[in-house]
């Protein structure tokens, strides 16, 4: 059973109230206040308790756990929220680019930026600790710890800028003259932890290479140079400032050098033959849902949740009605993908059927379930089914089932992206056919992997292709907003989402040949559907043996909650610092961007 360890000794008082109690769900070690830091640090054992208790902010019940993963990177124009529709919702605030700085759902003490803040402390803590008294060298158990606390460090203050933009930057452990101070432009945040990266990267191992890094709850340098190129991107990409939306001013941060840094750690990682796709779509998605834990494949690092904690099924798998053969339960369905994504990808892709489903499971009769049609302005995300575990979950609150971070998929279209930036499109060719090649079936490689890559020959046309492709691999990961952003692409890709929306709605344009009716009859297990309709141009009456079921379902109220009316999602593309933080900040605390 996967665990968080913590030495409790290193809590500190003073950084957010930090003295709150720990889950009990989390392993607790025998307290260590006696423990002088010289001993902790210098003591491999005691010094990964403390490097794993950095992670424990992660499963509180307001942070990532229950607050960031379930509602960041909504809305999309590939994901909704479904409390987007929902007038006056505290949830729906988040989702529809209106939240404000006393949203309910956020605004507490506890809440997911307090709990980054307290992993930053903590991870201030252990790299100042191994550095003064660890001898951390490569190779090294005590270098490996120092650079999962560098890694961990960079993690949460990648998270704190992709929510809040500007935040205050700390590098080093509170003492009194720094528990209250202003925020940083991010440009300084951002060189610190690409920084950070650079030197984790020459501390930890590589997958597999040593026991430390044969799981990917653990940080590896496979994962750590995807995470350098990923907020090398980012760093040098199109975000909200207080004076506008632009790239940053800072020359360290220009696409040049940013890119060239992201395309060299992405081929470094591409070349080291340490992760890689697993041959099938629909197979990485079953394992990631048996918790198959093994490094070196293409989950490159996960956020680990004890089976008490973590709520990824919980929000985001198909929905469950009731507890069932499947789960114990009642839950998912929080979100979905909008309802022109299934008709966006092409019919042959095997991502489509994984990514997009039209069904949830009913309320059962005597413990059994069987699948439902929905309405077409509801789908899931069928990358998360609680069907496809081996674990059968009874908490009513929370699944277990790890977060995933980063995967190897991302790696090869960041070297796609950067390398058609840099040196044209038939340097990004070879990387986008690879995600291509394990989409589609080996006898339409010719027609759907060399041919529609090798039409692309203009640098625009490429970064066209690799924005839809990031849509076709990632839907359901909520790596899509973020991802806009950089691109300036968020307005308009949300304002063109509802009209392609209000297509599907009427039948007409790009989405003409959509039935408005489906068939469907049940298997022989009696749970499972058959569907006919589905597909354009599905439209042929099957029959006495199916039933019919009307597939047209989508109001215009539910498509302008993509995001509120009247509002500039550019000009929102941050949450605001929660009141709570503004009010206990002694002044040095404000909101931009208009709030």
């Amino acid at each position: 059973m996967k665990k968080i360890i913590i030495i409790s000794g290193i809590i500190l008082a003073g950084m957010l109230n930090s003295c709150q109690e720990f889950e009990e769900d989390f392993l607790d070690a025998p307290a260590q206040s006696t423990l002088d830091e010289s001993i902790i640090f210098s003591t491999p054992g005691l010094a990964k308790g403390a490097v794993d208790g950095i992670m424990e902010p992660f499963g509180q019940t307001n942070s990532y756990r229950g607050r960031f993963i379930p509602f960041y990177g909504f809305n999309s124009d590939t994901e909704w929220n479904y409390s987007s529709d929902e007038p006056g919702s505290s949830q729906g605030e988040l989702m529809i680019y209106d939240a404000k700085p006393n949203n309910s759902q956020m605004n507490s003490s506890n809440n997911a930026w307090a709990m980054m803040f307290l992993g930053v402390e903590r991870a201030n803590i252990c790299i100042r600790g191994l550095r003064n008294f660890g001898n951390p060298l490569p190779g090294t158990e005590l270098g490996q710890l120092l650079g999962e606390a560098l890694t961990l460090r960079a993690i949460y203050y990648a998270d704190l800028m992709k929510a809040w933009g500007d935040v205050p930057a700390r590098f080093e452990p509170i003492n009194s003259e720094t528990i209250y101070i202003e925020k940083s432009n991010r440009d300084i945040i951002y060189k610190q932890i690409i920084a950070d990266l650079g030197e984790a990267s020459t501390l930890v191992a590589w997958p597999n290479e040593t026991s430390a890094t044969n799981s990917v709850e653990r940080i590896n340098k496979a994962f750590v140079k995807s995470l350098r190129a990923r907020l090398a991107m980012v760093a040098s990409g199109f975000q909200q400032y207080p004076d506008g939306v632009r790239r940053s001013t800072d020359p360290e941060l220009s696409v040049q050098n940013m890119y060239t840094l992201a395309l060299n750690e992405a081929t470094d990682v591409i070349g080291s033959g340490s992760a890689s796709l697993e041959p099938s779509f629909e197979t990485f998605w079953k394992n990631y849902n048996k918790e198959v834990l093994t490094a070196g494949k293409e989950s490159l690092w996960e956020i680990p949740f004890s089976a008490g904690r973590g709520r990824v099924l919980f929000s985001f798998a198909v929905r469950h009605r009731g507890v069932d053969q499947h789960t114990g339960q009642a839950r998912g369905g929080i979100a979905g993908p909008l309802p022109t994504v299934f008709y966006d990808f092409d019919e042959e892709d095997s991502r489509r059927d994984v990514s997009c489903i039209p069904y949830q499971w009913g309320n059962p009769i005597e413990g059994i379930a069987k699948q439902e049609l929905v309405n077409l302005d509801t789908w899931y995300f069928g990358k998360y089914r609680y069907e496809w575990m081996d674990r059968y979950v009874t908490s009513t609150n929370d699944d277990g089932v790890n977060k995933i971070y980063m995967r190897y998929a991302e790696v090869l279209l960041i070297a796609a992206e950067a390398a058609n930036e840099l040196q044209g499109a038939g340097a990004a060719a070879p990387y986008l056919k690879q995600i291509r090649i394990r989409a589609f079936p080996s006898e339409l490689h010719t027609e759907k992997v060399d041919n529609y890559v090798n039409a692309l020959t203009s640098t625009e046309d490429m970064f066209n292709a690799i924005v839809d492709e990031y849509l076709y691999e990632f839907t359901g990961e909520m790596i899509r907003k973020q991802n806009l952003i950089r691109w300036n692409l968020l307005g308009a890709n949300l304002e063109e989402a509802k009209v392609k929306m209000f297509n599907l709605k009427n039948r007409t344009g790009e989405y003409a040949n959509v039935p408005s009716t489906l068939y469907y009859k049940y298997q022989d297990d009696g749970e499972t559907l058959e569907v006919y309709g589905l597909n354009r141009n599905e439209d042929v009456d099957q029959g006495a043996e199916y039933s019919a079921f009307g597939w047209d379902n989508l109001e215009d109220d539910i498509i302008n909650s993509l995001y509120k009316q009247g509002v500039n999602p550019d000009n929102r593309q941050f949450w605001p610092i929660w009141q709570v933080f503004i009010d206990g900040s002694n002044g040095l605390l404000v909101n931009d961007y208009g709030y």
